[in-house]
């Protein structure tokens, strides 16, 4: 993928778009997260970046930025379907990647406190089946 094609991915979008992207990542993020956990390199910054776009004090254009990113990886056709082991993700962990250098900032400890939370859950809770 290009620099441009990064671009139109991680667009803000005005309200509508990110309301209707903002909806798709709560829904859609813990499943497909759960299915691609082993392949992202950086599962920790993808679910606090998770929170940092759900956080109505992040900057709006940050928040556009994260739900785009976001969107991607939840949507299930994308560059490379992630149906293909090992590289189906590969176009998702770049682009969460470029929306990480473009945001990185804007993730704070209270972002990365809730996503330990979270992943310390989802571990217990794996643990238990």
């Amino acid at each position: 993928m290009d620099d441009v094609k990064f671009g139109e991915i991680l667009l803000p979008g005005d309200d509508d778009t990110q309301s209707r992207r903002e909806q798709t990542v709560r829904k859609k993020f813990w499943p497909t997260f759960k299915k691609a956990v082993r392949q992202i390199p950086f599962a920790r910054d993808v679910v606090a970046a998770f929170y940092c776009a759900m956080d109505p004090q992040t900057p709006t254009r940050v928040r556009g930025v994260l739900l785009a990113a976001l969107a991607y990886f939840v949507m299930p056709i994308d560059m490379i379907p992630d149906v293909f082991a090992v590289i189906g993700f590969s176009d998702d962990v770049a682009v969460l990647s470029a929306a990480f250098a473009m945001v990185s900032r804007h993730l704070q400890p209270r972002h990365y406190e809730a996503a330990d939370r979270a992943l310390a859950d989802k571990a217990e809770g794996m643990k238990t089946i």
